[in-house]
């Protein structure tokens, strides 16, 4: 098995990570990971963790044969990982339960956040609902407009919705305003991160957070597999988007040992890795520093963050998680690129044959999924994490497609057979 002990102590994963932040956060930053080490492996402190993950989540999110699916791409059989069952619709209550629990031994009744789809601001304000603490949630004006219903969830919860009109006005622009809210106010705040970016700890303790997704899968596809009459225990490829990358290394982590398991990032291309209008940091970014951390970032030849494009909120970010950027290094990840047509052609294919209506940062592991599975026998298994669901992306979906909601052009263009797209 593979040996893979990653960040070290000071928080890199190999060149990458670490803790680039100002004087003014060396402390906050210092009491964070203090705290995370002493409660980490606490046993009062997991059991807390996975009493609400059962009880107020609703864990073990199942996995579930996508039968008909599968029989129409003609290939491999695909499972998917229902995070869209959890507790708020998505995987990011996992991570914020875990810090909220921090916050909360670290006697910090205020609590910021970033968001850009809106899934982790909705968890946010939820669990601070349920803890009694004051919630301030950053999010992009841009993201607001197209994210309409989970702003009114977060206000609905009590949060307070600060629109952020700088930048491009999505998530890079909003965990800049978070950043600065911090340093304003670190004697009382605690700042919720929402992926595996940041300086450290927050990479490592989002990824441990969220880790919960992964081990599950370990336990389940023995079973799932075996009602398939498989020859193996584990899948052959397990799939998540990525744009930060918090569901994908919650479902990537557990499986790093398991190197017959291949592990494929899906980023956002847009409208194509090559039309400068994509997401794709790992793909076509370098490395650099950003919020924190040193990883893959897109960046001009002045080393300016440059803009960038997703039909998912979600996605829209010109970084990722250091760990991704070294397992991308080492060979243990590969990451691909689906457009933005491609993951809404899944998104209605989804829809139309499993009853399912994923969200559309989900929609590009669907669609890369769809792809591979065709170029695979139909005795070998893929394994996609469904992060979210996609009620928050009816109006982006219903705009695109216009008057005709089911896009038959572009399910063609995925080589769909048989079915209503044929």
């Amino acid at each position: 098995m593979l040996s893979y002990q990653q960040p070290d102590a000071a928080g890199h994963f190999g060149p990458y990570g670490g803790s680039f932040a100002s004087e003014t956060l060396t402390h906050a930053l210092t009491e964070l990971r203090e705290a995370y080490a002493r409660y980490q492996n606490d046993p009062e402190f997991l059991a807390e963790f996975h009493s609400e993950l059962k009880h107020f989540v609703g864990r073990p999110s199942p996995v579930y044969h996508a039968a008909r699916m599968s029989r129409e791409m003609g290939g491999a059989q695909i499972y998917l990982k229902r995070e869209d069952l959890n507790h708020t619709g998505a995987h990011k209550i996992n991570n914020v339960i875990g810090q909220a629990m921090l916050a909360r031994r670290m006697g910090k009744p205020r609590i910021i956040a970033e968001t850009g789809a809106g899934q982790h601001g909705v968890a946010t304000a939820t669990i601070c609902a349920r803890y009694g603490l004051e919630c301030v949630v950053y999010m992009g004006s841009e993201d607001v407009k197209r994210q309409s219903p989970n702003v009114y969830r977060m206000k609905l919860l009590g949060a307070t919705v600060v629109p952020v009109d700088s930048g491009s006005r999505t998530l890079k622009d909003a965990l800049n305003e978070a950043m600065r809210d911090w340093v304003a106010h670190v004697d009382d705040t605690f700042y919720i991160i929402g992926t595996v970016a940041g300086p450290h700890p927050y990479p490592m303790m989002v990824r441990d957070f969220q880790s919960v997704i992964g081990t599950e899968c370990l336990e389940q596809m023995p079973a799932m597999l075996a009602e398939q009459k498989a020859n193996t225990q584990q899948p052959d490829a397990v799939i998540a988007c990525v744009g930060g990358g918090s569901n994908a290394m919650g479902i990537f982590h557990p499986y790093i040992p398991h190197e017959k398991t291949r592990l494929i990032g899906v980023e956002a291309a847009g409208e194509g890795l090559d039309s400068g209008k994509h997401s794709a940091s790992l793909q076509r970014g370098s490395s650099g520093v950003l919020h924190g951390n040193r990883t893959f970032i897109l960046q001009d030849e002045n080393g300016q963050i440059t803009e960038t494009h997703s039909i998912s909120a979600g996605l829209d970010y010109p970084g990722v998680g250091p760990e991704h950027a070294w397992l991308q290094e080492i060979g243990r990840a590969e990451y691909v690129g689906i457009t933005d047509a491609e993951a809404l052609a899944a998104f209605h294919y989804l829809c139309r044959t499993e009853g399912i209506i994923p969200a559309l940062e989900s929609s590009h592991a669907v669609a890369y999924a769809m792809k591979l599975a065709k170029t695979m026998p139909a005795d070998q298994s893929i394994l996609v994490n469904l992060s979210g669901r996609g009620d928050k992306d009816i109006g982006t979906v219903a705009d695109l497609s216009g008057a005709d909601v089911y896009d038959r052009p572009s399910m063609r263009g995925l080589g769909v057979k048989g079915g209503p797209a044929a």
